[in-house]
């Protein structure tokens, strides 16, 4: 067998199919409150069901646990709960909380070189914009200057993906954790491409609602299967480098924490199109392939005896 396969000799289909049809029926169920209130992601409910539906994943694994139990013994080596081998594992870390935070932050940089966006960093018009949003904004900017709060974005980023990871665990623990090891039999790319698409569909309940690809939800939801195969690659590679799914939680907490900061930096003027720019968008996997090629280059993928 291949150094990139899996111990396993054949993919364990039925459990495969109980994590993701639990995960995907709860996150559907999740999203039916969004969907019943017209008003989609914009509705208060979002606020409580969006981070909910982050956990369905982790249902699904627990699903395979109590129905199948063999497919997933002993569950901490076998879903990575582990630290891995420190101090090995810390350069994998690093690159989870601050490379992949770095890759979303140049995204849309990339989009302005590109001709499909532009920039403010001058007077930071977007994030004034968000800010203005907000209720009780004024109170809030007689109290503390704009340069201010500018700081304060930026110095969140330091603490964000580790507060975001508490959530991200939940779908690290089903993509990562479970259902990569599952797939391995295939060998590492197409486990690397099967598990990215299905984390993609995953989103599709929100994605059609006009989550993440407001203008083109239809579209959004190929959008997001491209997008999760490729930021997929890095987590699974952080994931079978290490045996731990815990970079990978930590890069899936830098990923949403660091999400937003397109709009830190993009003129207000305009209107953003996440088809093309933000790290959603074809401009913003650019950067993110050429690490993903960087990688191979340096023959660290596929990950020689995976652990």
């Amino acid at each position: 067998m291949p150094k990139e396969a899996a111990d396993s000799k054949s993919v364990d289909a039925r459990a495969i199919c109980l994590f993701y049809g639990v995960a995907f029926v709860l996150n559907w169920l999740l999203t039916l409150p969004l969907w019943i209130s017209g008003e989609g992601p914009h509705t208060s409910l979002a606020l409580w069901l969006l981070p909910l539906m982050m956990l369905t994943p982790a249902i699904g694994v627990l699903a395979v646990w109590i129905f199948l139990p063999h497919s997933v013994q002993p569950i901490i080596t076998v879903t990575g709960l582990g630290l891995g081998q420190w101090p090995k594992c810390l350069s994998y870390w690093l690159f989870g909380w601050f490379g992949i935070s770095a890759l979303v932050l140049a995204a849309p940089f990339v989009g302005a070189l590109l001709g499909e966006c532009t920039l403010d960093l001058r007077h930071f018009s977007g994030l004034r914009q968000l800010v203005r949003q907000q209720p009780g904004s004024e109170l809030l900017l007689e109290k503390v200057s704009f340069h201010t709060l500018l700081v304060i974005q930026f110095a969140q980023l330091l603490i964000a993906p580790g507060i975001n990871a508490v959530f991200a665990f939940g779908e690290e623990w089903g993509w990562r954790g479970f259902l990569l090891p599952k797939l391995l039999p295939l060998g590492q790319w197409p486990a690397f491409g099967l598990s990215g698409a299905l984390w993609g569909l995953w989103h599709m309940p929100v994605i059609l609602l006009g989550y993440n690809y407001p203008l083109h939800p239809q579209l959004g939801v190929l959008l997001m299967m491209i997008f999760c195969v490729i930021m997929g690659v890095l987590f699974s590679w952080m994931r079978l480098a290490t045996g731990s799914i815990w970079p990978a939680v930590v890069g899936h907490g830098a990923l949403n924490a660091a999400g937003g900061f397109s709009y830190v930096f993009v003129n207000a003027e305009q209107t953003i199109d996440t088809a093309h720019v933000t790290i959603l968008g074809w401009t913003g996997w650019i950067l993110p392939i050429l690490t993903i090629c960087l990688l191979i280059v340096l023959k660290r993928l596929p990950v020689h005896e995976p652990r």
